[in-house]
């Protein structure tokens, strides 16, 4: 695991300035890799290479980076981990392509694949998560590539006359002839998502290279796909999982098995995040039942018990005799990561779950250098509430005539989400538990919302959506193109809730849930590994029928069903909370007076990028307690607070 950076230089460079630059890209980001740092160049072909280097496979010098290939013909600049590297080392023994072997790193390895097989068909052997950087000394040519799901990050483009890429965004602006410009329409799918989707980035001209492609680094280069999901959902419907319950589990067992067995490979201490819910019990579970010794675990506490989930945690560890670490957080002390979001996160991102996130990997940090986690099972295997909720509430209104339905809505929000409350307060006291929602005005809002809807994307959008129309609050600003705006062929044929699944696949996992984790964990040196994202599991887990993912309304049947054969179902199955905090009620107290600056009116206006009014008003419907704004007001101080970071 490690940080990349580079540039091309067209003009020519000289070497010591270069070299100069080279070091500030690499300073920019040596939280990512804080044991040794490397600059390759060729003054002569205007071309740098930067690398920051967490040390975890083969910590001797003979892994370090950018490393040259056996051949001469290669140079590499690597971030990551390829967890089959020994078996592909094996192949190339055995077939006589392998070189004079100088150590046991992958990045060897993967330099001799390249040499063996060239790069594109080296990429569809490799079993891992990276981005990387590969010279061709032959053609004189620099290409980027990035895994199949996305787990690494990999920024690129031009400013000016020079071609740039690195891990993050900071790398780029290390270089002193980057002069950024804020993208607003990207701003408008900030807005809309929380994160800004790939390809976009906030910058103009930057962009992220979409999961499972490489790219040729020039001008009017496209990426290439070498993987994508649209290929996998196919295959998958060729040969579906046509076998029993039992040996559908079976086969998910051995298969998910064999991926954590590969991802526990380091020479450096690992453990795993535990927060007692499904996923990543299973994970832990079996990594425990694969390893010698106690694996550590690692689970955060909050002293607020509505979010505190550490309990169930520490019950599930020991159970399966785990070495389990946690750490109890009081509120002041998850406010206290407020200041250094921005840095971290290096482009808006306003996923308030990055602050317990940001806890747990530092306090992970403190004990290992690599660290396994659940991510993943609830886009794979039907996790998320929206799947049922929203399948449910389609298959229900597309019965109903649209003009029926817009009178409902017109009828619903005639009403507003204060007395909603106030009407529905009797009747919630008195109701079961399960009865009882929090903010029964806006939910009821939101739900005229879906009612307008003309298609399955309209309802998956307005389910996770932010701000309903970005392009009204963002000045000068336009929503480009997603997925979801251009649904392709593949999209289309697929049932609603399965198309649901396939768009969090495309973006909401790769731009938000690896964004959220790879950001906060790399902010500590500390490496990521996510089992449920080795290809072969997400291709077996496309195979299988939705009955065994979700079944009876209950989402993860299937991991559910795995992990009871190692830990008793009482001590799993209660609702879940997942990583909230209580944003909302914070912006009405000890956060207000940091938000109110940040919201100023005249601060907005001046800036330029907001219609300043519209923000206003959710702020003071927020501050009366009338409406819950706080996910939409997130999203602005959190642009806001980047903006000041960013000195733009």
């Amino acid at each position: 695991m490690c940080g990349i950076a580079g540039f091309i230089d067209p003009r020519g460079f000289n070497a010591e300035h270069a070299g100069r630059v080279g070091t500030a890209m690499c300073g920019a980001i040596a939280h990512r890799g804080p044991d040794d740092a490397g600059i390759w160049m060729d003054p002569q072909r205007h071309v740098l290479f930067a690398h920051q280097r967490l040390a975890i496979i083969d910590l001797s010098k003979s892994g370090q980076q950018p490393m040259q290939s056996a051949s001469g013909r290669y140079v590499l600049c690597f971030n990551g981990e390829i967890y089959n590297h020994q078996e592909l080392r094996s192949e190339l023994d055995a077939c006589g392509k392998a070189p004079r072997w100088r150590g046991h790193s992958d990045t060897e390895t993967i330099l001799a694949l390249i040499d063996a097989y060239g790069l594109e068909r080296a990429l569809q052997k490799f079993v891992g998560m990276f981005a990387l950087a590969l010279w061709d000394n032959e053609i004189k040519e620099v290409f980027l590539a990035r895994d199949r799901i996305g787990e690494k990050p990999l920024y690129y483009g031009k400013n000016g006359d020079i071609f740039l890429f690195g891990s993050e965004l900071k790398a780029l602006r290390a270089h002193p002839e980057f002069a950024p410009t804020i993208d607003r329409d990207a701003l408008c799918l900030f807005l809309r998502h929380n994160y800004i989707p790939q390809p976009f980035s906030i910058y103009q001209g930057i962009h992220k290279l979409p999961p499972g492609h490489f790219i040729k680094l020039g001008a009017n280069a496209t990426p290439t796909a070498y993987w994508s999901v649209d290929g996998a959902v196919q295959a998958a419907q060729k040969n579906p999982f046509e076998g029993s319950d039992e040996q559908a589990l079976n086969v998910l067992d051995q298969v998910l098995m064999q991926s954590v067995k590969s991802q526990m490979q380091a020479d450096v201490p690992l453990g795993a995040f535990l927060s007692g819910g499904v996923d990543s019990s299973l994970i832990v579970a079996m990594m425990q039942a694969q390893s010698l010794r106690p694996v550590k675990s690692f689970s955060i506490g909050f002293e607020d018990k509505q979010f505190d989930e550490a309990p169930f945690a520490k019950e599930v560890a020991r159970h399966l005799g785990t070495d389990h670490h946690e750490l109890y957080v009081s509120a002041e002390q998850a406010r206290g990561v407020i200041p250094n979001l921005p840095k971290l996160y290096d482009e808006p991102f306003s996923d308030s779950s990055q602050i317990p996130t940001f806890l747990v990997s530092e306090m992970a940090r403190q004990h290992v250098t690599v660290s396994l986690s659940g991510d993943a099972g609830d886009e794979l295997f039907g996790g998320y509430n929206r799947y049922t909720w929203g399948n449910s509430i389609w298959s229900k209104l597309s019965a109903v005539p649209k003009p029926a339905r817009h009178l409902a809505a017109a009828t619903i929000t005639r009403v507003s989400p204060a007395n909603w409350n106030r009407f529905a307060a009797p009747l919630l006291a008195v109701a079961p538990q399960k009865f009882k929602h929090a903010n029964v005005g806006d939910k009821l809002h939101k739900l005229a919302g879906v009612m307008g809807a003309a298609s399955p994307e309209d309802v998956y959008q307005t389910l996770i959506s932010h701000w309903d129309s970005p392009a009204d609050i963002v000045k000068n600003g336009q929503e480009a193109a997603t997925i979801l705006t251009s649904p392709g062929d593949v999209a289309s044929q697929l049932p609603f809730v399965e198309r649901m699944m396939y768009y969090d696949m495309l973006s909401y996992l790769p731009d938000d849930i690896l964004v959220k984790v790879d950001r906060a964990a790399m902010g500590v040196s500390l490496e990521t590994r996510v089992p449920f994202l080795d290809h072969r599991v997400v291709e077996l887990a496309l195979r299988l029928p939705m009955y065994l993912k979700i079944r009876g309304g209950v989402g993860k049947w299937c991991l559910r069903e795995l992990l009871y054969r190692r830990v008793p179902k009482h001590l799993i199955e209660r609702p879940k909370t997942g990583f909230a905090i209580p944003v909302g009620n914070w912006l009405r107290g000890p956060l207000r007076e940091w938000a109110e600056h940040l919201l100023d009116t005249r601060r907005l206006t001046s800036s330029g990028y907001f219609n300043a009014q519209q923000i206003e008003t959710k702020w003071r419907e927020h501050l009366s307690g009338d409406r819950n704004w706080h996910y939409y007001l997130w999203d602005i101080l959190m642009f806001e607070a980047w903006r000041d970071e960013a000195g733009l």
